[in-house]
């Protein structure tokens, strides 16, 4: 849900990015990036959670 929900963010902000470019609004288009980098960044702290997740996984699995 939360990948969902980041690549939402991703999209959204990137289509806020361009109409603040082509409109000349400054204050949309940083809005875009800045929505647009977020969910990119909760994108990578998930990965990061499922990687670090895993891997306690598989040293409990050793050491059984």
């Amino acid at each position: 849900m939360g990948t969902l929900k980041n690549k939402s963010d991703e999209v959204i902000g990137k289509v806020k990015e361009t109409v603040g470019d082509v409109t000349g609004n400054d204050k949309l288009k940083l809005k875009g990036k800045a929505q647009k980098t977020s969910g990119k960044a909760k994108d990578k702290v998930e990965d990061v959670k499922e990687k670090a997740s895993e891997k306690v996984n598989d040293a409990l699995d050793d050491k059984k």
